[in-house]
């Protein structure tokens, strides 16, 4: 036995073979037999949990080959048997290139689940902010493999900072060249990231109003009132001071409405009242305040504030046109008129003045002979 275990190979013995051949077996059935268990494991439990970390988490886990496992595992084992020094360098190369590649599948496949589980959030929430999240999910694992790349070609020995200043000063041509693209592209993923609105809004944007139909990489689309469709660059709507109607939960409306001067103030006590009436008749509407403001130039001059229980816009202008209607009906029954403009024209009554016709025919005379 021991004259076996004295037997060299390629100048290692068989001891140290076998310590090379553990490093390799060991890793290789970890990542084939064992890790398979403790993945199944793991996707058991976070089937359970309301967070989505734990199935990024898992679907990372399923993207370890056991190949590049046993590729990293040469390192280790070459360290445990006597080689050249080249032969070292080029199995230390192949382990990094299958670890690096290795940390690079499962960081996109962890990004990929990630987003992959945004979007179907999105798709139930808010379905125009799934491109963004695709461009984003692109954009990062870019990122990710870029950063990997560079980390493995520094581990082999080549010289980045080169690489690195050159893909700078390309980075900076394209940034000028496309500078209103990727601003607007950035500012899609700000909307989607933030969330100052969502699809079915009702905003209002400087002058503009209206429904958010479409959030998209570079512009967001809404439908107006009118019916036409506005187009807004999202570089300009994170610029802009936006009002977003839909993110209320109540609407203050303020209105004002002025009645003749031939109302009594016996009639004008009864108007406050005859206001809280017609609007507690509207379910979504909540009552605050009417009051008797003073005296305009033509109206006596009525303030009423409300609040709509609900921030649809149609049901407000709905509201607003029952309390109208309802107005003119309780002051047709109080006996009040609502005022218009009026202008009063005084004329003062004088004596006419005797012109005798001498005297017109010589101011005549003289006014033709100046």
């Amino acid at each position: 036995m021991q004259e076996v275990l004295d037997m060299t190979f390629a100048g290692n013995d068989v001891l140290a073979w076998a310590r090379a051949a553990l490093w390799i077996v060991g890793t290789v059935a970890l990542a084939k037999f064992l890790l398979p268990v403790v993945i199944r494991n793991i996707a058991r439990w976070a089937a359970g949990t309301t967070t989505r970390l734990d199935d990024a988490v898992v679907k990372a886990l399923r993207a370890v080959r056991w190949w590049m496992v046993a590729l990293v595992a040469l390192y280790p084992a070459s360290h445990e048997l006597v080689v050249r020094a080249a032969t070292t360098r080029w199995l230390a190369s192949i382990a990094t290139i299958a670890f690096f590649l290795q940390l690079a599948l499962c960081a996109s496949a962890f990004i990929t689940a990630w987003f992959a589980n945004m979007r179907q959030d999105s798709l139930e929430k808010d379905p125009s902010t799934t491109s963004a999240l695709s461009i984003l999910n692109f954009i990062s694992r870019v990122v990710v493999w870029g950063i990997l790349l560079l980390l493995l070609l520094d581990n082999l020995g080549f010289d980045v900072n080169a690489l690195v200043a050159g893909l700078g000063i390309g980075g900076i041509a394209i940034g000028l060249a496309l500078q209103n693209i990727l601003g607007d592209l950035f500012a899609s993923l700000s909307i989607v990231l933030d969330k100052p609105f969502q699809v079915g809004d009702f905003v209002v944007i400087d002058d503009f109003s209206g429904t958010v139909e479409n959030i998209g990489l570079k512009t967001t689309r809404l439908r107006s009132l009118s019916g036409e469709v506005l187009v807004f660059s999202n570089g300009d709507l994170t610029k802009s001071r936006l009002r977003n109607y839909k993110l209320m939960n109540e609407r203050r409306i303020p209105f004002t409405f002025g009645l003749t001067f031939d109302a009594t103030p016996e009639q004008l006590e009864q108007v406050p009242g005859a206001v809280k009436t017609v609007i507690d008749a509207q379910k979504q509407a909540r009552f605050d305040r009417a009051h008797f403001t003073g005296f305009g130039d033509s109206s006596l001059d009525f303030e009423v504030v409300y609040w709509m229980l609900t921030p649809d816009y149609a049901a407000y202008r709905d509201v607003q046109q029952a309390v109208n209607l309802g107005l003119m009906r309780a002051f047709a029954s109080i006996g009040v008129d609502f005022a218009f403009p009026t202008r009063t024209l005084m004329f003062s009554k004088q004596s006419p003045v005797a012109v005798s016709l001498a005297q017109a025919q010589g101011a005549t005379a003289a006014a033709s002979g100046t």
